[in-house]
């Protein structure tokens, strides 16, 4: 048939197709009963008869094999719906179990990392413990002793200096109280001498900054200074040693003493 006589008729499904043939094959068989030759008229009427009764019987069985074909193209079609699921169901269970065994063998595979690590730092902190306990630590280094204190050699430097040794002896005095005594027994010179009191005349000069007499002097003077009578750091200590246990203080003393 041309296809512009067929372009506007509908398409026949896979059931239409089989009812057709079934209508097809029914026919044909009333045909070959139709010409079959006969003995007379009864014969004509017989087979007109049989023909008439075969159509209802003919038509019945197409349609129930229509019925069975298209029962069994359903049956077909759901066991293939029902198969495609079961493999799309088995393909997700199976990638899932998949993902699964990844997941747990990179865990795996940290975790021996994370252990093998573990191991390596604990190995590497005994053997630096051990070779702690090998090597003896070094000997701390002594403090580092201050600097001496250096005063100035003037009758500023030796005032000071000797009230430094005296706050460490517990002899008090003030720098105002020597300078002011040192100024008028000695004016600042270390090596005055009087030869005319009644130390003198007595054989016992006063002699240095603040006229200390020689038994005075012994008797007072503190550890750490010189005995030389005439040094000005001793001189003054050993008078303020004195000072303070006569008068409790240099500071006390105004004239001779």
């Amino acid at each position: 048939m041309p296809k512009h006589l067929t372009s506007g008729l509908p398409r026949l499904s896979r059931t239409h197709k089989l009812s057709v043939a079934g209508v097809a094959t029914a026919g044909a068989a009333a045909l070959v009963f139709s010409i079959v030759p006969g003995a007379g008229a009864d014969q004509g009427t017989s087979q007109a008869t049989a023909v008439e009764n075969v159509k209802p019987v003919a038509f019945s069985a197409v349609a129930t094999a229509a019925k069975t074909q298209q029962a069994t193209i359903t049956q077909q079609a759901d066991n293939s719906a029902a198969k495609g699921k079961a493999e799309a169901a088995a393909k997700k269970a199976a990638a899932k179990k998949a993902a699964a065994e990844k997941a747990a063998k990179a865990k795996a595979v940290a975790a021996a990392k994370a252990k093998a690590a573990k191991e390596r730092a604990a190995k590497a902190a005994a053997n630096r413990s051990e070779v702690r306990t090998a090597i003896p630590a070094a000997a701390p280094k002594p403090a580092a002793k201050p600097a001496a204190k250096v005063y100035p050699d003037n009758l500023d430097g030796w005032i000071r200096e000797s009230l430094d040794i005296m706050a460490k002896k517990g002899i008090p005095g003030s720098y105002e109280g020597i300078h002011r005594n040192i100024m008028r027994e000695s004016s600042g010179n270390p090596m005055a001498i009087n030869n005319w009191d009644i130390n003198a005349i007595n054989g016992t000069p006063s002699k240095g900054l603040l006229q200390v007499i020689q038994p005075t002097f012994n008797a007072y003077h503190v550890e750490g200074t010189s005995w030389n009578l005439y040094d000005p750091v001793a001189n003054i200590t050993a008078a303020c040693n004195y000072a303070a246990d006569r008068y409790g203080s240099m500071d006390n003393v105004n004239s001779a003493y």
